[in-house]
């Protein structure tokens, strides 16, 4: 049995993988950020957490995740403003792609 956290508990990703989850025996934790969808989230067999990570300090968010043994990030900002797409996804991978790589450790 592993403890799993899931941050973006109320996406779909999240409602298919925490049944499974449970089913087979892990202990899972949801975290969504709006209050109105704890039901259906506990319906899920998760421990459900209101919880914001667009605004939550880095402190707070350690805190929660401490003690689980996988993180799964299913949050997603759902587009629309660039800003809180930021904040909730970071950046994408395809401006990843586009930074020139830090020379390997000991070339010159």
């Amino acid at each position: 049995m592993s403890k799993v956290i899931i941050i973006g508990g109320h996406g779909k990703v999240a409602l298919r993988l925490a049944p499974q989850l449970v089913e087979r025996g892990d202990e899972v934790t949801s975290v969504f950020r709006n209050p109105d969808h704890e039901d259906e989230v506990a319906r899920t067999g998760a421990r459900a957490v209101v919880g914001d990570v667009e605004t939550m300090s880095t402190e707070a968010l350690t805190e929660l995740v401490r003690d689980h043994d996988a993180v799964v990030w299913s949050a997603g900002a759902g587009g629309g403003d660039p800003e809180r797409t930021y904040a909730v996804d970071g950046t994408p991978p395809c401006a990843r792609w586009r930074q020139p790589r830090p020379p390997a450790s000991g070339a010159t």
